[in-house]
């Protein structure tokens, strides 16, 4: 079985000492694809550098809703020419986070609106990070007609909610948290969603699968992922596997991967 992680932050300095070991066993556990998103400009030009020497590694370069002392300006334009020259997949990671109050909302709407234009002009899709606020930006996606879709990162709303993302033209992610018995909401939402609006990530290095709690997360584990959702839906794992791996390819247009060999 073949797998596109369309989260995770491998070029990040909690790999640096390991990142090939990493690679090579993701690889080795049938990860085809990994879709790294940024989070800070510091960050972009490492994680570029990164994909750049990894075909399969794909830059998301994004300004993330909670680093706001972080971003300045010139970093929307800095990213601007990136979705105009570099060869990225996606804008991201970017959102609304209501759930940690330090961080101003309309600053965040603003960051976040810039952002949802740049991908837009270049027709790129998002990857969202969304926290206490998926009414909001799905008020935002619609007033602002975007129309490339992308990945809701981490869901973790309602079923209804869900399913206004795949009306707006979005996959919902499921990643560790549906490893735990006790996320039973958002197990719910995985069991009942249909198998076209789902992908995988890990979200390494954070988010841990229930066997591997307290440890540094890692691509490798994302079969741990696809197991948990197996045992929630109808659907065989290598129908799954191959259902949220073509979806991960129709996202990012991830068109010459060879799936299935």
């Amino acid at each position: 079985m073949q797998f596109i992680d369309t989260h995770s932050h491998l070029d990040t300095h909690h790999f640096a000492g390991d990142f090939k070991e990493v690679l090579s066993r993701s690889r080795q556990a049938g990860v085809i694809a990994q879709i790294l998103p940024g989070v800070f400009q510091s960050w972009w030009p490492n994680l570029l550098e990164v994909c750049r020497s990894e075909k399969d590694l794909h830059a998301a370069p994004g300004l993330h809703p909670l680093y706001l002392d972080h971003h300045s300006p010139h970093h929307l334009e800095e990213l601007t020419l990136l979705a105009q020259s570099e060869r990225i997949v996606a804008i991201g990671e970017i959102g609304l986070d209501y759930y940690h109050r330090n961080s101003p909302k309309q600053a965040q709407e603003d960051l976040f609106i810039a952002q949802l234009r740049i991908a837009d002009v270049h027709g790129l899709p998002v990857l969202l990070h969304v926290r206490k606020a998926h009414d909001q930006v799905q008020a935002i996606l619609r007033r602002k007609y975007f129309k490339h879709g992308g990945i809701v990162h981490a869901f973790s709303g309602s079923r209804q909610q869900a399913e206004h993302y795949l009306k707006l033209g979005f996959k919902i992610a499921f990643g560790g948290t549906i490893t735990y018995d006790r996320a039973t909401k958002i197990r719910e939402v995985a069991k009942h969603l249909p198998l076209e609006a789902i992908v995988l990530e890990t979200d390494a290095p954070d988010i841990p699968p229930a066997h591997h709690n307290g440890e540094r997360n890692s691509p490798e584990y994302l079969p741990l992922v696809l197991d948990s959702l197996a045992a929630l839906r109808p659907e065989s794992k290598a129908l799954i596997a191959e259902a949220t791996t073509a979806n991960a390819i129709s996202v990012f247009g991830l068109d010459d991967l060879i799936v299935g060999t």
